[in-house]
């Protein structure tokens, strides 16, 4: 039956492009009212909406596919609210697997000379927004991700390509897709490129791993989506929460890829083989 499902998933090039030229779109208008010198009350809500427009597109996109198909509602449907994929073990490592890895990193980190001052909770994130508070966006915007990239992105790229396959090339896809976030004033991924290029290019290839577990994650499961948005929001939220040094975050590049390593071992035969 899975089988059979999957095949209808077959419209990548409609989902991939508008969801990356619609928050393109979007995202660089928004990048020019940031570095407006004087911004009114009005221009400030015209960048907040713009930027939440972007994150919704691709949500609307798989709306439109999935609405327009009732065996892929279903499929949804069954994707969304059954507890069938409710594995005890991945999902407990979809809420903890960053933040013991973040922990972790910090703890090593203190090994080359950084401080204790990491494990403060600082109640307040590195990034700012527009208007919207910073924690509700760092848990809207995995939410409404991951209702696109595992509801109908990962599974549009894994007909055609094995697991691995559809994990690095989904990474390069979201690496080009946040690209214009790092044009906006204040924003996360604005701050990273400030803090240079060795940080810039930790995120790219942190992406990679990310993107490796969360579908390990993710087809263990069923397929369930909302084991995907738990594992993200935890990312997003941990990252956040500690006052945490660039080259910290290095380190948990390097814990979660030997993580992900390990995971490709185990799992050759879901990661590597063609069919579904």
């Amino acid at each position: 039956m899975e089988n059979k499902i999957i095949e209808k998933y077959n419209r990548p090039v409609f989902f991939y492009g508008l969801s990356l030229l619609i928050p393109w779109i979007l995202w660089f208008t928004a990048a020019y009212i940031s570095h407006m010198r004087e911004r009114s009350s009005l221009l400030l809500f015209v960048q907040a909406g713009l930027s939440i427009l972007g994150l919704l597109a691709p949500v609307f996109v798989a709306a439109y596919l999935f609405l327009s198909d009732k065996e892929l509602y279903n499929d949804l449907k069954n994707r969304m609210f059954s507890q069938k994929g409710f594995s005890p073990i991945y999902t407990v490592s979809a809420f903890i697997l960053i933040f013991l890895s973040l922990v972790a990193a910090q703890f090593i980190s203190l090994v080359f000379g950084h401080s204790l001052d990491q494990f403060h909770i600082s109640g307040s994130p590195s990034f700012t927004t527009a208007i919207f508070s910073p924690w509700f966006i760092l848990l809207f915007a995995p939410v409404v991700e991951e209702l696109a990239w595992h509801s109908y992105g990962t599974d549009t790229l894994r007909r055609r390509f094995n697991l691995f396959n559809t994990s690095v090339i989904f990474s390069l896809y979201w690496v080009f897709w946040h690209v214009p976030l790092s044009f906006i004033s204040g924003y996360y991924h604005s701050t990273v490129v400030a803090q240079g290029v060795l940080y810039s290019l930790n995120f790219v290839f942190s992406l990679f791993v990310f993107v490796i577990l969360m579908n390990w994650l993710y087809y263990k499961t069923n397929r369930n989506i909302l084991v995907a948005i738990i594992f993200h929001c935890s990312a997003n939220v941990t990252n956040e929460i500690f006052a945490t040094h660039p080259d910290s975050k290095i380190i948990q590049t390097v814990l979660l890829l030997i993580t992900a390593i390990i995971v490709l071992f185990k799992e050759k035969e879901l990661f590597f083989r063609k069919e579904f």
